[in-house]
């Protein structure tokens, strides 16, 4: 390759000819100045926007990736930027004029697993975030909500058609809501018991109109899992759901199936997790046959959120 082509600009197809950019004339070629030509849209770059408003030395440790949830920016920032973290909060608002508030997220902590964010721009953090034809409703400073599992939360949205579903790590309905919308279970019993989750997961079933099949239980799902009823049980908690492995084997029907999440290393991706789920079945004096294990997403170095589907006899 001659290295040409002028790669902010399409090629273009007028009549009958096609247009392609070039940075410097080609021998042998027909060029001339486009009249009307067509230009991608650039990502935002900080590093451009804040050029000499902070030191040079410090521009490469910009941020250069951040989410958006309804109108909320999460972004998270190097310490050494700290000074200038309301300027860069203002630029992201800037990039995007619908945005309200900007959130720096310095990660997440606690039983409740929240998240630790502040505000750096914009001061209102309660917003609707619709995706995949749900609206989920929020306090970004609050409680989770994971733009990496998006993935996941579609997929669930094609399961428990005329089932009784369990959920037993509900949330805001990050699982719950998609397969209630899309799928239309006959029930599903969605436990939560981070009381703001458990308030946003009773706003999220009314704003999606699915009253009729959701039932939220607020408390411990090691005491409000019910057992042999359930022909699909969701576990969508990472790191300590292990603990709990066996109520949601217990709350399956024979024949039923299992979504269990679960941080693993990446090098024991899928045994780890597919042990877990076969040791606890057999616990149980039953039989767990894996059917899929996918990598949602990384979740830190060296570590992958899984879930591993099974059925259990």
């Amino acid at each position: 390759m001659l290295g040409l082509l002028d790669k902010s600009r399409k090629v273009v197809e007028r009549e009958r000819h096609v247009e392609i950019p070039v940075l410097l004339p080609i021998s042998g070629c027909d060029v001339f100045d486009q009249v009307e030509p067509a230009y991608y849209n650039r990502e935002p770059d900080l590093k451009n926007a804040l050029q000499g408003e902070m030191p040079a030395n410090l521009l490469c440790l910009l941020p250069r990736g951040w989410y958006i949830l309804g109108d909320i920016i999460v972004v998270k920032i190097h310490p050494a930027l700290t000074a200038y973290q309301e300027r860069i909060g203002q630029a992201l608002l800037d990039f995007y004029p619908r945005c309200a508030t900007v959130l720096r997220d310095y990660g997440i902590e606690g039983q409740f697993r929240e998240p630790v964010r502040e505000a750096i721009a914009g001061k209102r953090t309660h917003t609707l975030h619709r995706e995949n034809g749900v609206v989920f409703e929020l306090d970004a400073r609050k409680v989770m909500f994971s733009a990496g599992n998006l993935h996941e939360r579609m997929r669930m949205s094609s399961f428990g058609k005329d089932e009784f579903v369990v959920d037993m790590f509900a949330g805001i309905g990050y699982f719950t809501l998609p397969m209630a919308v899309h799928s239309r279970p006959h029930k599903i019993l969605a436990i939560e018991l981070n009381p703001n989750a458990y308030y946003y997961l009773c706003r999220n079933i009314m704003n999606n109109h699915v009253e009729e099949i959701v039932e939220p239980s607020f408390g411990d799902c090691a005491t409000k899992t019910p057992e042999g009823v359930a022909d699909r049980v969701v576990m969508g908690m990472v790191q300590v759901t292990d603990r709990y492995l066996q109520k949601g084997i217990k709350a399956l029907r024979p024949g039923g199936i299992l979504h269990y999440h679960q941080t693993i290393p990446t090098w024991k991706f899928p045994d780890a997790g597919i042990r877990d789920v076969i040791a606890a079945a057999e616990t149980l004096g039953r039989k767990a046959s894996i059917q899929k294990c996918i990598r949602v997403k990384k979740y830190s170095p060296g570590v992958v959120h899984a879930v591993i589907d099974a059925q259990i006899g």
